[in-house]
Parts: C-alpha cells; structure tokens; sequence
C-alpha cells in the first residue's frame, strides 16, 4: 500500500512507520468504539479508504450491531481516542459460531484498520490491546501481502495459504443429490445453528443453499461479485466441511452456473484434484491468533458478508 505515513492501515496491518511525530502527541488513549462513534468511525475510514463511501461503512456496522453477538466483548472493536475523538480505529467483529466439534467458541474477524498519520506510533499499542484475550480466536482474512512478516511478528499464524479459482461445473454431478435455495419451509437435516446461519447470511445479499441427497443435508454460502467489475465469480463463505463442497461440486456448478456464476472461488492450502481449477498462493492467505482456528471454507458471519454482501 506504499508509505505507511500516507496510506490506510488494514486489515491487521503492523505500520512500519513508528518513528515518534516531530511534535509530542499526548492524551491518547486506548478505548471501545460505542455507538455515538459510529459517525465519526465511518468518516475516518473513508478518508483512509477512498474507494469506499461512509455508507459502506456504516451498513456494515449496522448490520453487525442489529444481529446477536457474544457478551462481554465490544460491539465494534477499539479506537485510539484524542481529546475524545477517534484518530485511529480497528474494527473487531465477535460471534459465537460452532466450532468443527461442535462446541459453541468466540471468533473475532480483524477487519479494517485507519490511523491518522500524526498518531502511527501508537499502532502497535492498538494491536496488543485489541488482540488480547487468550479466549477468542481472532482472525483476519485479507492481510495485503506485503504486511504478512509484520502479522506474524504480531503472534499471527497462517491457517490457509492461497485460493482456487474453480469451475465447478466442470466435475461429475452426484447422482440423485438437489441443490436449491435455503427455505424456511424445509430445514430438514440443517441444525439450528446452520439454519440460523443460511438465513442470516441471505438476509445480507448473499446465496444461501442446500444440496440434499436421499440421507443428508450439506448448507452453503456464496457471495456473488466479479473480478475487475466484468467477471462474475461466487465466493464461498460457508461450507460444514470442505469435504462436502467436493462431493456435490458438479451440482453446485451447475446451479450457480445457472444463477450466472462460472467461477467459485474459495479457501485453500493446494491444488485440489477433484476440482478443475487454478491455485494460487500469490493472494488468499489468511491468519489466526488463538485456540480454534475456523477450518477452511467458514468465513460466516465476516466482513465479507456484512460489509461486502
């Protein structure tokens, strides 16, 4: 992102750049972002992301205040407060989610960072407040490549390497397997946990589905866009297991080939051999700090859905 000096700190980002400011800055203070903020928040993470409006911000906000969140930890993360204004902030997104063995576990999504220039030398202060708590798994999903030394440095580990563009479509269809939208109507086979998960994740634009076969019920989420605003490609957020995304592949395409995506594109550590498709470890790579790390193919309830969707 070029001089750290000039340009917004995000997504777990470690500034480099922590040379004291010509003038002494005091009355700084570490502090939880309340809802009076909101405005404030918006507006400092548009000027350190142009490219995205303050209503961005503030529907994704908005979005993670009005849904349930685990007690007893911020609603929306920190901020570094001067004189009772926000001069830095790191959004912090708890959920309670169900972990791979069932248990109900504290997740928290690292999501985007901004410093204004004169208050740098406090980033890392920021960082060892807001990722304290040995309890919560924090994890980050799109650190800029050239910040990854400075998130490992900062106690961060790599869960998955890269990401695979794949065309689904191309593998064979499992016989007698439905893939259609998540309906109220028929939750059959989902836990409660995943139904309330489909409907969320719909509810803020994304395509929550089901595949079915004669015994099960596999949930998924996508999210639509398209890569330089031409190509349309669907992400997976959610999938019970990887495992799951690889025997109804070929049905899978091919419904989201019909709803007018070619590509998927989704969390990997390689290439995968039963999916047609192109690895690449050059973007993609994700971090975690903590007990339970999300198991590839769970980006529920992110930034990616509540800011993006």
């Amino acid at each position: 992102m070029g001089d750290a000096g000039m340009q917004p700190i995000r997504k777990a980002e470690v500034v480099t750049d922590t040379a004291a400011p010509a003038q002494p800055v005091t009355g700084v203070r570490i502090r939880e972002i309340g809802t009076a903020d909101l405005a404030a928040v918006a507006a400092l993470l548009t000027r350190g992301f142009a490219f995205r409006s303050e209503a961005y911000w503030l529907r994704g906000l908005e979005r993670h205040a009005a849904r349930p969140r685990p007690a007893g930890f911020p609603v929306f993360g920190y901020c570094l407060d001067h004189g009772g204004v926000p001069v830095g902030v790191i959004l912090l997104l708890f959920s309670t989610v169900q972990a791979d063995d069932g248990a109900m576990i504290v997740r928290a999504n690292v999501s985007s960072w901004y410093v204004e220039p004169p208050f740098r030398a406090f980033s890392s202060m920021l960082v060892r407040a807001a990722t304290r708590d040995k309890s919560v798994t924090y994890f980050n999903i799109t650190p800029a490549p050239h910040t990854w030394p400075q998130v490992e440095a900062q106690g961060f580990s790599v869960y998955c390497k890269g990401q695979i563009y794949a065309a689904l479509a191309l593998s064979r269809p499992q016989s007698g397997v439905t893939v259609g939208t998540f309906a109220e109507s028929d939750v059959g086979g989902l836990t409660h946990y995943e139904a309330d998960l489909l409907r969320a994740h719909a509810g803020w634009g994304c395509l929550s589905i089901v595949a079915r076969d004669a015994d099960r019920a596999y949930p998924f989420v996508f999210q639509k866009h398209r890569v330089k605003n031409v190509l349309p490609v669907y992400r997976l957020l959610y999938c019970r297991t990887i495992a799951d995304l690889h025997r109804n592949a070929g049905n899978i395409g091919r419904f989201l080939a019909r709803q007018g995506g070619v590509l998927v594109r989704l969390d990997a550590n390689e290439p995968m051999r039963s999916i047609v498709g192109w690895y690449s470890d050059k973007r993609g790579r994700k971090y975690v700090k903590g007990p339970r790390p999300p198991h590839l193919g769970d980006l529920a309830f992110s930034e990616a859905a509540l800011f993006d969707g």
